[in-house]
């Protein structure tokens, strides 16, 4: 028997199968990771293919050394995905078998935890008469007595309840009357409570949603988009269609965009199906992603919640794939291999019989452009559960405000509706899409801005440890006496970040409980989880934070939502801008008036004329993507185009904008005399609008693509390109969540 393996090396010269020898006895399956020779070192691989013959003189096949784990870590399905990545993302196959696997796996960097247990061997019927035996052995008896009851017993919790148990432990094992052994112990991550939930009345959108679902479990079906208003009940749907998936034996993978979305959702989850639910997300300690990873491989666990990264989970014979807030960039990955993890989800529902379901209240302008062509199957649930009301939402002017001579952050309309939620002892939620104390420290003598020194942005001014931080390379320095270029001491932090505001809430309210939560105090492990309870319990009346508080959390006390500077997202240098404010400000209206009493929601802004804005106040998402894809339809953006860069970065900005023009030359060049050249609408060789980025100078070749089969040759070349040797670093990126 001959194993065909690729090996765990990520480079083009080595991407390709190498046949290897099965020693007599090993028993070995495709999928599985073993070890193997590869010219004077050990290399981990992944058997391919078993075969009963060689291609070639056989006595220069070297054999497997050794089986890694005694199942397939990969699964069938799970390798065919990994060609169609490798294909699509121009990658070595192995970075793309990597994907499927947790990455401590590699290299032996975690291993399975193992604990020492006790066992009693004496018969039931003979017990008491071992006891009697030990005479004045006090603790031999009190540790037969506490092994009585016949199960085995960690060694930690004896050690808790008899002091010194080394001796009599040693007496009873050498009497063969007890047992010592290792049993495997995993590593569980922290749920919460597991209180059992009982199950709401649906509402006949609900049920009517089911309708069209769950069929879908038995037979191939489009991909569907689930489009209901915040407070619709979505989750009760995924609930009811994991059940039915449940009882035909089949699992089920929950993505959510944001850690901090998923204790909430594991919360529900367990309440209604306890155990058979694992978790995967990057806040888990490698022992316990690896531990939660083995439950789902070995079927111990069902039902999958977590981030990107867990529409790979090993979960067989899969009935459903849902991806709920779909409409977020954080699906999309921009690290090495690129993928995104909704066209993964389709791609592998389609590929493994399942249904795919793809969620928002506000869909991305690509998956309902596809829903409208007919591609996705639309299920619309336009209304709340128990009929309430959507949140009333009023537009502030703060250009208004200002002549009416308020300087403050917050306007009349927000300060007076804060006033009246506190005094009835209610909960409201502030969105400010900044965090730090301040987003900018200006020179009032010269105007000089305080920037990093390693990337193209002002430095945020935090005020608990007097810091300027960097949000894009971490990098931390002590806000200075003086300008540093023209030695003035009339520095002033401008702007507002959730610091800020925290401090101006704390000094209007004092007394009243605050909690803040942005990347600054959700750094812990567990932080995510802790605050949301806390504010649920009702420990504190204003949640204040970031874009992780926009989305999915479900606060039924809260009436009141603000959003300080609602318009900030507009000034992105990105062709989504538009896109990314309307559903932000949708999402985060959405978390008001979901419980018995109506909500209200304040947005604030300096462009109240703006589509994105108007469209948000009124909530009417057709009428915003109506507007939306005429503009991307004008102005030729996708899902017109597919839109591709050459990313390159240098020590110094003239080099990577040389690089580029040389690689936009080579391209208009080369392919100038093809039909190809005609897929191309748009290219040209830039500075990035961030030209400086953790002390990398960045320069791009941009360009719009046609979306047409050809295409496909095009992408393939342009990697082949951005392989090329070069002075620079330069990476393809295609249709790249941020164009920064």
């Amino acid at each position: 028997m001959y194993a065909e393996i690729i090996v765990d090396i990520a480079s083009e010269q080595v991407d390709r199968v190498f046949t290897y020898r099965v020693p007599e006895g090993m028993a070995l399956q495709p999928g599985m990771r073993v070890q193997a020779p590869f010219g004077r070192q050990i290399k981990e691989g992944f058997v391919i293919r078993l075969k009963d013959t060689a291609d070639y003189d056989e006595s220069k096949i070297k054999p497997i050394l050794s089986v890694l784990e005694d199942y397939p870590a990969l699964l069938p399905p799970l390798m065919e995905l990994a060609e169609e990545i490798r294909s699509k993302a121009h990658c070595p196959l192995c970075e793309a078998l990597r994907l499927m696997l947790p990455a401590e796996m590699r290299g032996g960097r975690v291993k399975v935890k193992t604990e020492e247990y006790v066992r009693l061997l004496i018969p039931k019927d003979r017990i008491d008469e071992a006891i009697s035996a030990q005479k004045n052995a006090r603790r031999r008896k009190l540790l037969i007595t506490l092994l009585s009851d016949g199960e085995a017993h960690p060694m930690e919790e004896i050690r808790g309840m008899i002091r010194d148990v080394r001796e009599p432990l040693r007496y009873l094992v050498e009497k063969e009357m007890a047992q010592v052994f290792e049993k495997e112990a995993l590593r569980t991550p922290f749920y919460g409570r597991e209180d059992a939930l009982p199950d709401p009345d649906l509402t006949p959108e609900q049920e009517e949603a089911l309708s069209e679902l769950v069929p879908a479990l038995d037979q191939p079906s489009k991909p569907f988009l689930l489009h209901g208003v915040t407070g619709s009940g979505k989750t009760e749907v995924f609930i009811r269609l994991v059940r039915e998936a449940l009882r035909r034996g089949k699992g089920t993978i929950i993505l959510v965009p944001e850690i901090v979305l998923t204790p909430q959702m594991i919360q529900w989850f367990r309440g209604r199906f306890g155990n058979a639910m694992a978790v995967l997300h990057s806040r888990l300690s490698p022992g316990e992603r690896f531990d939660e990873w083995r439950r789902i491989r070995l079927g111990l666990a069902r039902i999958v919640i977590g981030a990107r990264s867990a529409v790979f989970a090993p979960v067989e014979n899969l009935g459903a794939v849902i991806v709920d807030e779909e409409h977020e960039q954080t699906y999309q990955s921009d690290r090495f291999p690129q993928y995104d993890a909704r066209e993964i989800a389709i791609s592998r529902a389609r590929r493994e019989g399942a249904a795919a379901v793809l969620s928002s209240a506000t869909p991305s302008v690509y998956s309902y452009a596809m829903a409208r062509r007919g591609d996705y199957i639309l299920l619309e649930m336009p209304h709340r559960v128990l009929n309430r009301p959507l949140p009333t939402v009023h537009v502030v002017d703060m250009r208004q405000e200002l002549r009416m001579g308020n300087h403050s952050m917050f306007s009349t309309l927000l300060k007076q509706r804060l006033d009246d939620c506190i005094a009835r002892g209610r909960q409201a939620m502030l969105f400010i899409n900044r965090r730090g104390y301040a987003s900018s420290v200006v020179c009032r003598k010269c105007g000089e801005t305080i920037r990093c020194q390693r990337c193209d942005v002002s430095m945020t001014y935090h005020s608990v440890d007097r810091t300027l931080r960097c949000h894009y390379c971490g990098a931390v320095t002590p806000l200075p006496s003086a300008c540093p270029a023209c030695q003035s001491p009339y520095i002033k932090p401008m702007g507002a970040g959730t610091q800020k505001v925290e401090e101006e809430l704390k000094r209007l309210y004092p007394g009243v409980g605050i909690i803040r939560m942005d990347m600054d105090t959700t750094s812990g492990k567990n932080a995510h989880f802790e605050l949301v309870n806390r504010f649920r319990a009702g420990q504190a009346q204003i949640l204040l934070g970031t874009q992780m508080i926009a989305k999915g959390l479900d606060f039924p006390q809260v009436t009141l939502v603000g959003a300080v500077m609602a318009d900030m997202t507009l000034n992105f240098p990105d062709y989504r801008a538009p896109e990314r404010t309307f559903q932000l400000l949708v999402q985060v209206a959405g978390r008001a008036g979901r419980g018995e009493m109506p909500g209200e929601v304040v947005i604030q802004t300096y462009q109240p004329e703006h589509y994105a804005i108007a469209g948000a106040a009124t909530q009417d998402y057709r009428a915003f993507f109506n507007r939306e894809f005429e503009r991307r339809k004008a102005d030729l953006y996708p899902p017109f185009t597919m839109m591709a860069r050459f990313l390159c970065e240098s020590r110094e900005l003239p080099q990577a904008l040389a690089v580029a023009e040389q690689i936009k030359q080579q391209i208009t060049e080369e392919f100038s005399s093809s039909p190809l050249f005609r897929r191309i609408f748009f290219i040209r060789a830039d500075e990035a609008p961030i030209n400086r980025i953790q002390d990398r100078a960045r320069a791009h070749v941009l360009m719009k693509l046609l979306n047409h089969p050809d295409t496909d040759k095009l992408l393939a070349r342009f990697q082949e390109i951005a392989d090329m040797e070069y002075p620079v670093r330069v990476t393809l990126e295609i249709n790249p969540a941020s164009l920064a």
